[in-house]
């Protein structure tokens, strides 16, 4: 009897697949014996298929139920969980004899963990043979996780790991001899850990899964119908059972989007990035003609479906035959039909004209639409641009655990026991949602604040937890918020005291942890475990966590202070994905997700070259040439598989396709895709603009943000106190923000607003100017005449007691002090020089002057760095400046009036102890500790003339502000504004001088 020529099918791009599908299979099957169907075995690619299938079959049952065949996913190439079964490995065993079965697979987090271990020993013996150093379990299990993909790899391509000793002989780069040696972990000794432990790689056990079945199949082929559907056969094991199937007496093979329509030698000459290349391989894997390959029935689509597909094989043609683009044009304007193309500023706009055309789909009842994207950032946009109107919409990719509220609480707890308590992750920790300690979620955040305020500001207090508990004690801290961090310290100490320890084991660690957590996570309502672990993430994080307890046996001895990284490590690649609540009508899916799934209106997103396709990924064990001769796919493959993708959306009914022209303000270029369809449609002469609908639908976003009228300025602050409010008395520094940013005095003075210290703030940065300057007030005021013989080793003395504990901190130590001690050298020098001519020098004098205005005596206050007196009499006013000194156009126009000010009140007698006494000189001196050390700034002018000038413009200035009606403008001359500030956020300078505000007049 000859053999029975493989049968196979496919069914249009332009068609809805799943629902062609189940047509097929109703008619061919379905007839008046409810139970017929159920004899059928329906293969597909993915689980996602699966249920896209089910639901088919349900959309045509018209009563809502009905007996369904055997659905089961085969599997298909970007798909890490591929199994023959669709709900779990136990309906993949019952297809094969009990002695047929395969052992169990390992599961991903052991195999990583297991992989680490010996990543981590080959490293240790590297270490202590010279070779390497550092290199933590967190990194060794990142670089696991890479080692676990190349095993998929090989293993998916049926490759053998020993052919690569083949591989890489003597006269290749040294780095791939190291590559080969590293290797051997996979070569030598991971297969005796997996048979050790009676496990196989996940791959392998596929593999051996599809194997078994085929040999079944041929040896005793079934009676009931067996339907291999959508699968391209990409993976060796897929194609080999695809061919068994086809071959089969009751056995189909349905094909998605075969290309009936390209010429013979645009057939020929396809390549790897093809779309069309991997279903050529499976046909002459199954030694089929394309033109044997049948139309599958209720297959068909509509005119302008098969007009859109004659479309996308031109734009598709092999580089060797697109000289045809210059012919006349083999599809007609029919192909345009319900297509559009969208290219807005931006990703966020892009962004909201998705949302837009969402929205505007589910405005008819029973009509769907799905985005289609590679861009995970595109995707969490538009989802989040959808809640506008709240809708909360199915992403398939779902979300990364660790960016979730549960991952972040997690990772926060471990951060926070791993850096001993450092302020920025703490007060992270306590102010998260989930954080409440047993109390009401107000009650725990009130404490938070009353630490914060009382520890976590300004420089970082020593001594974790413990550290902070003394100096709330020290400080006088309420006895309640004592209380309340004493409980918190007790839960978070088990985990603080492993991870402080360089050996532990990881099961241990892990105990803590989740003890810490729900101890934290606990509520005056519930508890912690309830709070925890509902949900979508909370199902994900506990599976997550009962897999990690169930292997942590793996790291009997792992540094505690790389524990938060090692568990971002493993956290890394967990999805979160809603089971329910999303809107039924829209979804995003990525393009593995959208393989035979089908919506009203499909929007293809971001389609630019980076994105989609994506770019070919360096192989970090392998060069191409290598990856060629080993055998295993080229990137290019994955473009070809992309292209696919993108080919079968692009004969939707209804497609838009939409880009951004700028990313994160860098242009971008359009996905070749999109190039080679504007460069066939100009080809035909068509223009571009008869699909390209931007303006319509970038306008329609943009109005949804406008404000009703047009934009509305924000009107620039203009605050107008009382007289009676306003301040009588000002320091020299001061006035100068007063001309500037007059806003600034008023939050400061009147509203009495002061700007909280920085959370953990650098001691040695925040504070540098004030340890020179007392320093070196402290040396002038001991010796105020005479230099001492050993005048260096004193004053650095004096500087080591200035920086006091600071000095302690590596920064400090390493970067400020070094320049101090320039700073010494510079000063000293300039002393020997200048000390002769003086009589004697005053530092650190406060002064005083009172000035007559409208509203009442008005005083001006000062404390000077430095007086010399020379013999004359006559007085030199010297400041010390560690940043930049003003200008001297500045000094000049009045806009910097500190040391002319001080002039005035010294010709006045307003300092404490120093007589009346002109002014001979007013002086910067730049103290920088870089090369040069330092710089005197001499200000130019007659002093005298300056201070006069100075103190009529201060009185000017107060006489204007006594007038009520006179506002507290914010920076109302641009360029005497200060560039930094204090208060430059609560006048929202960035908003109303954005968008043109005026003063509000």
């Amino acid at each position: 009897m000859p053999p029975t020529r493989p049968k196979v099918a496919t069914i249009p791009a332009g068609v809805g697949f799943v629902d062609a599908l189940a047509a097929g299979i109703l008619d061919a099957h379905g007839g008046a014996d409810p139970m017929a169907l159920t004899e059928v075995t329906v293969l597909v690619p993915t689980r996602r298929a699966v249920r896209g299938l089910s639901e088919a079959f349900l959309r045509r049952s018209g009563a809502g139920t009905m007996l369904l065949p055997a659905i089961r996913a085969i599997g298909d190439v970007d798909d890490d969980d591929l199994a023959l079964a669709g709900d779990g490995e136990a309906e993949a065993d019952s297809l094969l004899d009990d002695g047929l079965a395969p052992p169990v697979a390992i599961s991903g987090l052991r195999r990583q963990l297991l992989l680490a271990v010996q990543i981590r020993t080959r490293w240790t013996a590297e270490e202590k043979a010279g070779r390497r150093s550092g290199g933590g379990i967190d990194q060794a299990a990142r670089l696991a996780g890479e080692l676990a993909g190349l095993i998929d790899r090989v293993q998916t391509a049926q490759l053998d790991f020993g052919a690569l000793a083949k591989l890489v002989p003597a006269d290749y780069a040294a780095h791939w001899q190291e590559t080969l040696e590293f290797l051997g972990i996979v070569t030598d000794h991971w297969p005796q850990v997996l048979a050790e432990r009676g496990l196989i790689d996940p791959a392998e056990r596929r593999n051996r899964m599809m194997a078994a079945l085929a040999r079944r199949w041929r040896a005793a082929p079934p009676a009931a119908p067996i339907i291999a559907a959508g699968s391209t056969g990409s993976i060796p094991a897929t194609a080999a059972l695809l061919a068994v199937v086809a071959g089969l007496p009751e056995g189909m093979v349905v094909l998605p989007g075969l290309d009936r329509v390209a010429d013979a030698e645009s057939w020929t000459a396809l390549g790897e990035s093809h779309p069309q290349y991997g279903l050529k391989l499976l046909l002459e894997r199954l030694d089929l003609d394309r033109a044997e390959v049948t139309d599958w029935p209720h297959g068909m689509g509509s005119a302008a479906g098969s007009a859109r597909e004659r479309l996308i094989s031109e734009v598709m043609r092999p580089e060797a035959t697109t000289e045809a683009w210059g012919r006349p044009s083999a599809f007609d304007r029919t192909a345009l039909e319900n297509l559009e193309v969208i290219e807005c500023p931006d990703t966020q706009s892009e962004a909201g004209v998705i949302a837009l055309l969402m929205r505007e789909t589910v405005e008819t009842e029973d009509r769907t639409a799905a985005l289609v994207t590679s861009d995970r950032d595109l995707a969490r946009r538009v989802a989040a641009a959808l809640r506008r109107w709240d809708i909360a919409i199915d992403d398939s990719a779902g979300q990364p655990l660790a960016e979730t509220a549960l991952g972040s609480f997690l990772r926060l707890i471990a951060a926070v026991a791993a850096e001993g308590a450092a302020p920025v992750p703490l007060l992270g920790l306590l102010k998260h949602p989930l954080s409440a300690g047993g109390l009401t979620p107000g009650a725990f955040r009130a404490y938070a604040r009353a630490l914060e305020l009382a520890c976590l500001r300004g420089p970082r207090a020593g001594g974790g937890l413990a550290g902070l508990r003394t100096l709330l004690r020290e400080g006088q801290g309420s006895a309640a918020v004592i209380a309340w961090l004493d409980r918190l310290v007790a839960a978070l100490a088990p985990l603080a005291a492993l991870l402080d320890k360089e050996s532990g084991p990881l099961a241990d660690m892990v105990q803590a942890h989740l003890a810490a957590a729900e101890w934290l996570a606990a509520d005056d309502t519930a508890p912690g475990t309830e709070r925890l672990w509902t949900g979508e993430a909370g199902r994900a994080g506990a599976a997550f966590f009962a897999d990690l307890g169930e292997s942590a046996d793996v790291l009997a001895g792992v540094d505690g202070r790389q524990y938060p990284a090692l568990l971002d490590s493993l956290m890394a690649g967990r999805p979160v994905r809603p089971r329910f609540g999303t809107h039924p009508r829209l979804n995003i899916w990525g393009p593995l997700e959208a393989r035979l799934q089908h919506a009203d209106r499909v929007i293809l997103g971001g389609l630019n070259e980076s994105s989609w396709p994506r770019p070919a990924r360096a192989d970090p064990w392998m060069s191409r040439p290598m990856q060629s001769r080993f055998g295993l796919p080229l990137p290019e493959r994955m473009i070809g598989l992309a292209a696919h993708d993108f080919a079968q959306l692009f004969c939707a009914p209804e497609v838009v396709l939409t880009r951004s022209t700028k990313v994160e303000g860098t242009p971008t270029v359009p996905s070749r895709w999109l190039v080679r369809l504007e460069t066939v449609l100009q080809g035909a002469g068509i223009a571009w603009q008869d699909i390209d609908n931007s303006g319509h639908w970038t306008e329609w976003q943009d109005l949804l943000d406008r404000p009703a009228g047009g934009p509305a300025p924000i009107a620039r602050p203009a605050p107008r106190p009382p007289l009676a409010a306003r301040p009588r008395r000002l320091s020299v520094t001061r006035i100068e923000r007063w001309m500037g940013d007059p806003y600034e005095i008023f939050a400061r003075h009147i509203l009495d607003l002061r700007p909280l210290d920085p959370i953990d703030a650098d001691p040695g940065a925040a504070d540098y100017g004030s340890f020179v300057h007392q320093a070196l007030d402290r040396f002038v005021d001991e010796f105020p005449r005479d230099l001492p013989d050993d005048a260096e080793a004193r004053l650095m003395a004096i500087g080591r007691e200035a920086f006091g504990p600071a000095l302690h901190r590596h920064g400090v130590w390493a970067f400020w002090w070094p320049r101090f001690a320039r700073i010494a050298r510079w000063f000293l020098a300039r002393e020997h020089a200048r000390r002769p001519g003086l009589v004697d020098s005053a530092t650190e004098r406060d002064g005083v002057l009172d000035i007559a205005a409208p509203g009442g005596d008005f005083r001006l206050t000062a404390r000077v760095d430095r007086i010399d007196r020379r013999p004359d009499g006559a007085i030199e006013i010297v400041d010390y400046k560690t940043g930049a000194p003003p200008a001297d156009r500045r000094v000049q126009a009045g806009f910097a009036p500190q040391l002319p000010l001080e002039a005035a009140i010294a010709v006045a007698g307003g300092f404490e102890n120093l007589a009346a006494a002109p002014v001979s000189a007013l002086s910067y001196w730049r103290l920088s500790g870089g090369d040069p050390a330092g710089k005197v700034q001499a200000v130019k002018g007659e002093p005298a003339t300056l201070a006069a000038d100075a103190l009529d413009g201060l009185r000017a200035l107060v006489a204007a502000f006594d007038d009520p009606a006179t506002p507290y403008r914010a920076q109302p001359v641009p360029e005497m504004a200060p560039t930094h500030g204090d208060y430059l956020h609560l006048a929202r300078v960035r908003e109303w001088s954005l968008t043109g505000g005026e003063d509000g007049e």
